[in-house]
């Protein structure tokens, strides 16, 4: 259910997403029992492509 980059290395500095049809839930690698953040899947989408497509980030 949860996944992280392939780009993480194995570490856990880095957030994991779980997906569902209407939301994408996002939490801490390092707090696995610690708070979700759930977002509807648009918003999620749109946020990653946003991220993307700067060049400030490799994401």
């Amino acid at each position: 259910m949860w996944r992280k980059s392939s780009r993480s290395a194995g570490g856990n500095e880095c957030v994991e997403v779980a997906d569902f049809p209407d939301e994408q839930w996002v939490r801490d690698s390092k707090d696995k029992k610690g708070p979700i953040l759930t977002f509807p899947r648009q918003a999620w989408g749109d946020f990653v492509t946003s991220v993307k497509e700067d060049t400030r980030f490799d994401f």
